[in-house]
């Protein structure tokens, strides 16, 4: 989906048609204030804002969607005058802006970089969130164990400190690999890091 704000109707038309026939779907508002009302969080797509409208300008909604924690991208079409203006917002957080007059392989070619980055975003998010599943199904003995085997333990250092057999390490060490899914304690480490249960 591909939201395009712009307070000109014309503009809105021509760049809706071009999205339209490359198969892309266009939501258009007037303003970003009417973007900013209607948006569902949970949808996903790259925004297209001209940074000059009324009311919140482009530098403004890059701002009020970081500040609701929207990841989503926004590209901004900019007029000559406005390029100090752009190059604030992509310190903002914009993902990328265009000239205008806007040239139509420049305007998909930064929707579809954003679109990439967004999704890959997006996996990034689903991973961690899985990984972080993972570790709640841990038992407070097996997360013992998994610090002690980041930190560097050996099976007879963990059993010489837990007070347990070499053999109850071993099948402990065994449930957390297998629980976490992971191939090797190298992984495990990087599991940790990720969980921020060590510095990197």
């Amino acid at each position: 989906m591909v939201f395009l704000i712009d307070d000109h109707a014309s503009v809105r038309d021509a760049l809706g048609e071009m999205l339209g026939v490359l198969g892309y779907s266009v939501k258009a508002y007037e303003s970003a204030d009417a973007f900013l009302a209607a948006i569902d969080e949970g949808e996903l797509g790259c925004i297209v804002a001209d940074v000059r409208m009324p009311g919140t300008d482009g530098i403004g909604l890059v701002r009020e969607l970081a500040r609701r924690g929207i990841p989503m991208p926004v590209v901004l079409i900019s007029g000559h005058a406005d390029v100090p203006m752009a190059v604030a917002a992509i310190k903002s957080g914009a993902q990328d802006f265009i000239e205008k007059p806007v040239d139509d392989r420049q305007l998909v070619a930064a929707i579809n970089r954003a679109l990439a980055r967004s999704f890959e975003h997006l996996d990034l998010q689903r991973a961690q969130s899985a990984l972080d599943a993972r570790f709640a199904r841990l038992t407070p003995r097996q997360i013992e164990i998994f610090d002690l085997v980041v930190d560097g333990f050996t099976s007879h250092a963990m059993a010489d400190k837990l007070n347990i057999s070499v053999r109850t390490v071993d099948s402990y060490r065994a449930e957390v690999m297998e629980k976490m899914q992971a191939e090797s304690v190298a992984g495990l480490v990087r599991q940790a890091i990720r969980l921020g249960r060590i510095a990197p």
